[in-house]
C-alpha cells in the first residue's frame, strides 16, 4: 500500500515539476530560435511577459490606471452616466464634479431667472412603461438590486415645437417630437440582437429615429416599430441591382415601407472619410442578402457615389430621390474646411436644391472599422464643424430651408445642448446607445469578437445580449437624455430646448469667458 502511495506521489511530483520545466525549456528554445521578435531572441520568457502586458494594456488602463476623466474615447464618468441612465434612469452624483475647471472648454449660460416646471413646453403624457433597477443594498463585494415596473415621463416636444424634415419639399414630411436619435449603425457592423434591442428600446421611448447605417434596411431595424432614416452610401446597399448599380425599383420599395420616414446620402463619416468596410467574417448569408453582396467576402464601398463627379450632380440625384420617394432626403458630411463647405452650399443656392437635412459628423465620431490615418487626422471635430456649416448656410440665406443633425461624442445632455447652441437642430448618438446595450468599449468592433455580443454577428457571442433586458436600458437612456435636456433649457431661461442659440454658450480660455454670440 505504501509503495502504491509512493508511486502516485512520484507521478504527481513529476507532473507538477517536470512538465512545467519541460514546457519552459521548450518555450525558451523556441524564443531563441525564432527570428520575428528581437526582444524574445535576446530575452526568452521575460520578453513574453512584455507582450502579455502590452496585450492587457487597454484593460489595465481602463480599469486600474486611468482616472475617472482620462479614458478615451470616453472616460469612466461618461461611461458611468450612460449605464446609470439606462439601468436606473438617473444621472445623480454626489459631492461635486471631478473636472478641472481651469481647462479651456465650452460652458452653458445659466439665466438668473430660470424657467419653472409649469412654464416648460413639454409633453409628458402618456407615460412610458419600462423597467428600472432599484438598489436595495450596496457593499464592496456585493450589490442587491431588483428590477421593477416603472412609469416614466417621455419628455417630448409638443406639436408646436416639433422639428419637421421636408416640410415644404415632399408629400410625406417627417415630424419629430424628440431632438435625439440613433446615429447610423449597420446590421452587419452590429449583430441582430443589438439592432433588435435598439429598435425595440427606441420604439418604446417614441419621438425618435433609428438610422440604418449604410448596410441597408434589415428586418431587425423594423422589430420595434421605430421611425427609420435609411442611409444610402456609395456602396448602394439595399438599393442596388445584381451588378451593383443603383436601382430606382429597389429604392421605391424602401420608400414605400411605412417605417422609413427619410433617406440620408452618406458622403462621409467622421471616423472614415471614405467608403465603409466590413470584414468578411461578419458577412453572414442573411447580411449578404440584405446588402445584395457575396457571403463571407469583405465589403468595401467606394469613397464617393459612382457616376457623380460634381456637387451639382449630387444635388440633382438627391432631388430625383426626393421626387421619386416622396420622403425627405438629406446628406451626411464631414467638414474639412470653410472652402469645401462653401463649395457645396453655393451649389445648393445656385441650383435651388437644398437637402431636407444635413448631418454634420465630427472627426471624433465612432466606427465599426476604419484606418488609423483617417480616424486620427481627417475631418474637423463636431464643435468646430457645426458652426462652420451653420454660418455658411446663413451666409447663402438658405439656413431656414434645412435642418442640421450633429454627431460626434454627444452622449450626455450637456454636450447635446452645446451642439444645439452652436447651430444644430437635432443630434445623433451611436456609441452611447451601444453602451446602453452592453458595450464595454473593448475596441474590437472590426474583429467580430465583441465580448458582449454587440458589434458581432457571431451567434454564440450574441447570446449574452438579452434583448428583453437591453431594450429597457436603451429606452431609459434616451428618456434620461431628453429629461436632462429640458432641465438645461429651463436653467438657461428657455421653455424648450429647440430655442438654444449661440447666446447660451461661452468658451473659457485662459480664465476668460468669450461669448459665442458676440462678434
Amino acid at each position: 500500500m505504501d509503495d502504491v502511495f509512493a508511486i502516485i506521489l512520484i507521478c504527481l511530483l513529476a507532473i507538477v515539476i517536470i512538465v512545467p520545466v519541460f514546457l519552459i525549456i521548450r518555450l525558451y528554445v523556441h524564443d531563441r530560435k525564432q527570428e520575428e521578435h528581437s526582444v524574445l531572441q535576446n530575452y526568452p520568457l521575460l520578453g513574453k511577459m512584455r507582450y502579455i502586458l502590452e496585450k492587457m494594456g487597454p484593460e489595465l488602463r481602463q480599469y486600474l490606471f486611468n482616472n475617472d476623466r482620462e479614458g478615451k474615447p470616453f472616460n469612466r464618468k461618461q461611461f458611468e452616466y450612460v449605464n446609470k441612465a439606462g439601468k436606473y434612469q438617473s444621472s445623480l452624483l454626489g459631492y461635486g464634479a471631478e473636472k478641472d475647471f481651469k481647462e479651456n472648454d465650452y460652458y452653458l449660460v445659466n439665466s438668473m431667472l430660470p424657467k419653472m416646471d409649469e412654464e416648460i413646453k413639454v409633453e409628458n403624457k402618456p407615460t412610458i412603461s419600462t423597467q428600472i433597477y432599484e438598489v436595495k443594498e450596496e457593499n464592496l463585494f456585493s450589490r442587491k438590486e431588483k428590477r421593477k415596473e416603472s412609469q416614466i415621463k417621455p419628455a417630448l416636444l409638443p406639436d408646436e415645437e416639433r422639428v419637421i424634415l421636408g416640410e415644404n419639399t415632399v408629400k410625406e414630411p417627417f415630424y419629430l417630437k424628440g431632438i435625439i436619435g440613433q446615429s447610423a449603425m449597420s446590421y452587419g457592423s452590429l449583430g441582430e440582437n443589438a439592432i433588435t434591442a435598439l429598435s425595440k428600446g427606441l420604439g418604446m421611448a417614441g419621438g425618435t429615429w433609428m438610422n440604418t447605417g449604410e448596410g441597408s434596411l434589415s428586418p431587425y431595424h423594423l422589430k420595434g416599430n421605430v421611425d427609420i432614416i435609411m442611409q444610402i452610401s456609395p456602396g448602394l446597399f439595399g438599393v442596388r441591382d445584381d451588378d451593383g448599380n443603383f436601382s430606382f425599383e429597389e429604392f421605391k420599395k424602401k420608400a414605400q415601407t411605412p417605417q422609413v420616414k427619410a433617406f440620408e446620402l452618406k458622403l462621409a463619416q467622421g471616423a472614415k472619410t471614405r467608403g465603409g468596410h466590413v470584414d468578411g467574417k461578419k458577412v453572414t448569408k442573411e447580411i449578404a442578402e440584405v446588402r445584395n453582396v457575396e457571403e463571407g467576402k469583405d465589403i468595401d464601398s467606394p469613397n464617393r457615389f459612382p457616376g457623380i463627379n460634381t456637387a451639382e450632380e449630387l444635388l440633382h440625384f438627391l432631388q430625383e430621390l426626393r421626387e421619386s420617394g416622396g420622403k425627405p432626403v438629406g446628406l451626411k458630411i464631414v467638414a474639412g474646411n470653410e472652402a469645401e463647405v462653401e463649395k457645396l452650399v453655393k451649389a445648393m443656392k445656385e441650383n435651388d436644391i437644398v437637402p431636407d437635412f444635413i448631418t454634420v459628423d465630427g472627426g471624433e465620431g465612432g466606427t465599426g472599422a476604419s484606418y488609423y490615418e483617417l480616424a486620427y487626422s481627417v475631418g474637423l471635430p463636431a464643435f468646430t464643424a457645426i458652426p462652420l456649416v451653420n454660418e455658411c448656410l446663413e451666409a447663402f440665406e438658405i439656413r431656414h430651408r434645412t435642418k442640421i443633425i450633429a454627431s460626434g461624442k454627444l452622449l450626455t445632455p450637456d454636450k447635446i445642448a452645446m451642439a444645439l447652441c452652436l447651430g444644430a437642430d437635432l443630434v445623433n448618438i451611436a456609441r452611447g446607445f451601444m453602451i446602453s446595450t452592453g458595450c464595454i468599449m473593448s475596441q474590437v468592433c472590426h474583429k467580430n469578437t465583441c465580448p458582449v455580443g454587440v458589434a458581432t454577428t457571431d451567434k454564440k457571442l450574441q447570446e449574452a445580449l438579452v434583448i428583453e433586458e437591453k431594450k429597457y436600458r436603451v429606452c431609459n437612456y434616451l428618456v434620461t437624455l431628453r429629461q436632462g435636456l429640458f432641465e438645461l433649457a429651463a436653467i438657461a431661461g428657455l421653455d424648450s430646448p429647440t430655442k438654444f442659440t449661440k447666446d447660451h454658450i461661452v468658451y473659457q480660455s485662459q480664465f476668460r469667458a468669450f461669448s459665442i454670440g458676440v462678434v
